[in-house]
């Protein structure tokens, strides 16, 4: 008996999830994206957490990526809605099995309840008093990794974001091959390990991110402790806005389109589903 999913069973599967997905429920969508939102966002809140007070680069990025996982592993084994994932949904649309009004209206719909649910553990963290940790360390951290993402030029979050969603498809798709939960578990753990060791750009993680450094430099004290710790002014913490969230958002997610949807979902279906052979 095979213990996994062969290649082409995975994108099968992926296929009929496509269809599934393309035909759920309004209200049901909004819920799942609501709550995929969330689930990176707590996986970005963790890894923040935990790498604040790390100076080098490589190691908090490695312990980042180790605990960052764990929003995607509570998608896949208890449900959720999740934008960069969704556009896979292109292989049930090159199969016929839904149709492309349906899978736009699956990412538009989802892409924004992802954005409510990051915004809804923002505002918790953002309460919490989380960010005082470090004396007040870990809102100065905050603020400076949204200032490193509304910096970023707009070539580069295309590409970051093309790499991220080719790893975090595939991660997706190699827990679809695994058919037991320590199987799941691990083949989504790596992929999303090197995403975000390599400082990669996802859109909905950045849902979380940015709108977590526009609230921490509202606070006088996290900016000043910005000054300190990372030489950030007043002015540059001020840089980051809705304005300049909108100025990262859009060409991440193009970025993240064109890897999942045209990087992996097209290229599996053309090669594990079409029928070359077939007569014209």
């Amino acid at each position: 008996m095979n213990i996994f999913n062969s290649p082409v069973e995975v994108v099968k599967a992926n296929i009929g999830a496509g269809k599934t997905k393309g035909d759920l429920p309004l209200i049901k969508m909004i819920l799942l994206g609501i709550l995929a939102g969330a689930f990176i966002a707590i996986g970005g809140e963790a890894s923040n957490l935990a790498v604040h007070g790390i100076s080098d680069v490589g190691l908090a990025r490695t312990l980042a990526g180790a605990i960052f996982p764990v929003g995607l592993m509570m998608i896949v084994l208890i449900g959720g809605e999740l934008f960069t994932g969704n556009c896979m949904i292109i292989m049930a649309v090159l199969a016929k099995e839904t149709t492309w009004l349906k899978y736009i209206r699956n990412l538009v719909v989802v892409f924004f309840s992802n954005l409510v649910g990051a915004l809804i553990v923002d505002i918790l963290v953002f309460y919490s008093g989380q960010w005082n940790y470090s004396g007040g360390g870990l809102g100065a951290y905050t603020i400076k990794v949204a200032y490193g993402k509304v910096n970023l030029g707009f070539g580069q979050c295309i590409a970051s974001g093309i790499m991220c969603n080719i790893l975090v498809c595939v991660a997706v798709l190699m827990a679809i091959a695994a058919k037991d939960i320590a199987g799941k578990i691990l083949a989504i753990f790596f992929p999303i390990w090197a995403f975000v060791i390599s400082g990669f750009e996802h859109c909905v993680a950045n849902m979380f991110y940015i709108p977590a450094g526009i609230l921490a430099a509202s606070n006088a004290s996290y900016v000043e402790k910005a000054g300190e710790l990372y030489g950030l002014t007043e002015q540059q913490c001020a840089s980051v806005n809705a304005s300049s969230m909108v100025g990262n958002m859009i060409p991440v997610t193009i970025g993240n389109i064109i890897g999942g949807a045209i990087f992996v979902g097209a290229f599996l279906y053309l090669i594990h589903i079409r029928n070359w052979n077939k007569e014209k």
